[in-house]
């Protein structure tokens, strides 16, 4: 995956998009409109900020369905994501969740977004839903008779979850890269707001061989210039949000707080300087 062409730098920060919970989750509160106002809301606060990507995902959904979302889910998602198309000109993302990657990958084809997250592409994961199997072969094959070209970024021994394996990082990593065909990666701590232990993220980035990996979870304006050094990207959100409390809204000032902290690390080897321009919002 070349991270440059896909978000005009070489080590994109993506901020998160949490959606409200939307038709048939429940905590569904019967208004789309404000969930569609709160997402355009935090979409601009982040293109203000100056992340580089953004990634809309059904957070609020909770307790989530294990594979397959419910097509109310579906339109939903894909209804906030084209509206946001209209505010932001950023590269948008989605991660439906649990682990619908089809759903992610359907959405995306029909609204030309750039990239998907996928919790668990390859292997056996026990989670608060079951166990979640990868299914690397049925959405690659998907993505192909869509005529797309989405990218997969898929995590790796994905948090709020245990391997029912040994987990071998390094033998993650090459498996979920090499047999699953992930474009890139990503590595979280052990829960939301948890950040990845430094030496496993180096490691990871050994075992990678050249494909990004991106630090999953738990960074923040203090710890990121430190995370950025083992890694190529960052997707955040927790950090973002007022008063760093997750059921918040995004705080536009603590995301140019965030980006300033993670450019301004040094040249490290991902070099963060974005060459996109400042805010990236429609007039």
């Amino acid at each position: 995956m070349d991270l440059y062409q896909v978000f005009k730098t070489r080590s994109p920060i993506i901020g998160v998009v949490h959606l409200l919970p939307l038709p048939t989750s429940p905590r569904w509160g019967g208004n789309l409109k404000a969930v569609i106002n709160r997402a355009e809301q935090e979409a601009v606060a982040l293109a203000s900020g100056g992340v580089d990507g953004i990634i809309v995902e059904n957070f609020f959904d909770a307790p989530f369905a294990k594979n397959q979302v419910d097509p109310a889910v579906v339109t939903a998602m894909t209804v906030v994501v084209q509206r946001i198309q209209n505010l932001v000109t950023l590269p948008i993302g989605l991660n439906v969740l649990r682990n619908d990657s089809k759903s992610a990958m359907a959405i995306a084809s029909c609204v030309r977004a750039e990239f998907i997250r996928v919790n668990v592409l390859t292997g056996v994961m026990a989670t608060d839903q079951g166990l979640i199997e990868g299914e690397a072969h049925e959405l690659l094959r998907y993505r192909r008779e869509l005529g797309c070209d989405v990218k997969i970024i898929a995590d790796v021994l994905v948090k709020h979850a245990r391997p029912l394996s040994s987990p071998n990082l390094t033998v993650a990593v090459k498996d979920t890269i090499e047999r699953g065909l992930a474009d890139a990666i990503i590595l979280s701590g052990w829960a939301t707001g948890s950040p990845p232990n430094q030496e496993d993220l180096e490691l990871a980035c050994g075992a990678a061989n050249g494909t990004p990996v991106f630090i999953g979870s738990g960074a923040n304006w203090e710890n990121i210039a430190t995370l950025m050094q083992a890694a190529n990207g960052v997707i955040v959100s927790s950090s973002l949000k007022r008063h760093g409390r997750i059921e918040q809204p995004i705080d536009p000032i603590r995301v140019s707080q965030f980006v300033e902290a993670a450019r301004s690390r040094g040249n490290s080897p991902g070099e963060i300087q974005s060459v996109s321009g400042p805010m990236k919002i429609h007039s």
